[in-house]
């Protein structure tokens, strides 16, 4: 599998202008995007090889990374955590949705004997 010199041209000249974009390049693999949740658990991976730099810069833009102008310009504040989106990614995770239990809204309104 050769590397694309589209998908070089991203990691090299495009990888250092996204903010929170890092880019594992194992020897021989296929290069692949690995998106990873902020809590580090990996999310998807999008293989790369036969896209175009274009394609590539796009996908990422889409995905909610920012790009800044240059390697060393500042991250505006709301994008300082991009592209982890701050809802609803951030909820915490033992808060089940439907766990059996009536909602105590429901028998306030119940009164039979009434």
């Amino acid at each position: 599998a050769g590397h694309s010199p589209q998908v070089k041209a991203f990691v090299t000249q495009d990888i250092p202008l996204y903010h929170n974009l890092e880019m594992k390049h194992l020897p021989g693999a296929d290069p692949e995007l690995v998106l990873l949740s902020h809590r580090y658990e990996e999310l998807e991976r999008i293989p790369l090889s036969d896209m175009t730099r274009e394609e590539i810069n796009q996908l990422v833009q889409e995905l909610g990374f920012y790009r800044k102008e240059t390697p060393d310009a500042p991250v505006p504040e709301e994008f300082q955590f991009a592209p982890a989106k701050p809802l609803p990614t951030l909820l915490p995770p033992q808060a089940p949705i439907a766990d059996g239990k009536t909602p105590p809204k429901r028998d306030k309104e119940e009164h039979p004997d009434l």
